[in-house]
């Protein structure tokens, strides 16, 4: 046998006994490798969506804690960003039209101010026109709602109902001091909507002023190469915010005027700030104008009587029927394109959790959050420049100024 077939035979075997030794002692990858195939390709692709949904609730839940803790400075901003929302349409239409943006703000800022004030002074008048009640139909009334107690099946006595009514009052009478901490405490709260309502104007001015700085100084912050999903994702969110505004601003002043109307035809008095109220309310999707109509209904059946309650607890069913299946879905539908379920769910979780201002916040903030998705996953953004980085085109104000500095130094 010669040299090379030694060697040849030597190294055959030692193949061999490798090849043995890693088949009874396979590597940790290739162990891994057949485990891993041993779980279905469902089950793994489920744990692995469980684990990050777990890690991102876990990352939600000190960042809710924080703005819970912060309210009192989160919800003016919200609200200045939809305000600002409202009125950036206005604004640019201005400033194309030939305006300085500082005059176009203030144009801007005065439209929203007549709005707010004639509103209240409508409703300040009409409380004062209010007033001035007829009180024997008030007493007619509830001497029908006894004559109703006493036929019906509970058999209620007038005596009882006197009874209840002292018992209330000696509630009153025995828990004044309570009575005088909440009113402390709603002179403190008075005290809090005064401070938010200045932060919401000075926010809602540089919102509109130098709205496009600040939120790049928020892009800044992220890595650069995530930089262009972020931005492109945020602008696409704040126009699908600024599509709500605009749309649920045009739904509730239907449902507002639809309700109003049909107070007015009834003759139930406080029409005009029960229309201010459905107006509010219904910035709330589906619940907050149902929930403002029927005090429409309680006010018709205290003081006009039963069957002007059911006339009008027809009205605001025929108003939010309309609503609901015909501006909901022609209007809001192609605004913010979610499900109705989706809606009433994103209403009832921020209720939970945010009270009335998480009500109002949370369908445009889903809304802005399933498009900012969508963008993301899309991946278009990839080709995208750093946005931080790109320069604004000049403008003639700034090449004048440009000249007369070079001149200056020459």
């Amino acid at each position: 046998m010669t040299e090379r077939d030694l060697d040849e035979t030597t190294a055959t075997a030692a193949s061999t006994r490798t090849g043995s030794t890693l088949a009874q002692n396979p590597s940790p990858a290739l162990r891994n490798e057949s485990e891993d195939e041993l779980v279905p390709r469902g089950l793994r692709i489920g744990a692995a969506w469980a684990w990050r949904s777990v890690a991102i609730l876990l990352a939600l839940i000190p960042l809710g804690w924080l703005v819970t803790q912060a309210s009192l400075l989160v919800i003016p901003l919200l609200v200045a960003a939809l305000l600002a929302s409202l009125l950036a349409p206005l604004m640019k239409w201005l400033v194309g039209s030939g305006l300085p943006r500082w005059a176009a703000l203030i144009l801007s800022l005065i439209v929203l101010l007549v709005a707010i004030g004639t509103l209240i002074t409508l409703v300040i008048s009409q409380f004062a026109q209010g007033f001035n009640l007829d009180l024997g139909k008030l007493e007619a009334q509830y001497q029908l709602a006894l004559q109703f107690l006493r036929d019906s099946p509970l058999h209620v006595t007038e005596e009882q109902v006197d009874a209840g009514l002292s018992e209330i009052v000696d509630w009153v009478q025995s828990n004044v001091n309570s009575i005088a901490s909440q009113a402390v405490s709603v002179g403190s709260n008075v005290a809090a909507f005064l401070a938010g309502t200045l932060v919401t104007a000075f926010a809602l001015i540089f919102y509109l002023l130098d709205g496009r700085s600040i939120w790049l100084f928020i892009v800044s912050i992220f890595p650069k190469k995530a930089r262009a999903a972020i931005d492109g994702a945020g602008q696409r969110g704040w126009i699908s915010v600024g599509h709500y505004v605009r749309v649920q601003v045009l739904v509730a002043l239907i449902d507002a005027v639809g309700i109003y109307l049909g107070a007015v035809i009834l003759q139930v008095p406080f029409a005009l700030p029960i229309g201010v109220i459905v107006f509010l309310a219904s910035f709330v999707p589906y619940i907050g104008a149902i929930s403002a109509g029927t005090i429409a209904v309680a006010v018709a059946l205290a003081y006009n009587g039963f069957l002007n309650a059911l006339i009008m607890l027809i009205v605001v069913v025929a108003v939010m029927q309309i609503e609901s299946h015909i501006l909901q879905p022609l209007i809001m539908g192609s605004a913010v394109k979610l499900h109705p379920l989706a809606v009433l769910l994103s209403v009832s979780a921020g209720t939970i959790f945010g009270g009335i201002a998480g009500a109002v916040f949370a369908v445009p903030l889903v809304a802005a959050g399933k498009v900012m998705v969508q963008y993301i996953s899309r991946g278009s953004w990839r080709d995208e420049p750093d946005p931080t980085k790109i320069t604004k085109p000049p403008t003639p104000q700034r090449e004048k100024s440009q000249r007369e500095q070079k001149a200056s130094t020459v």
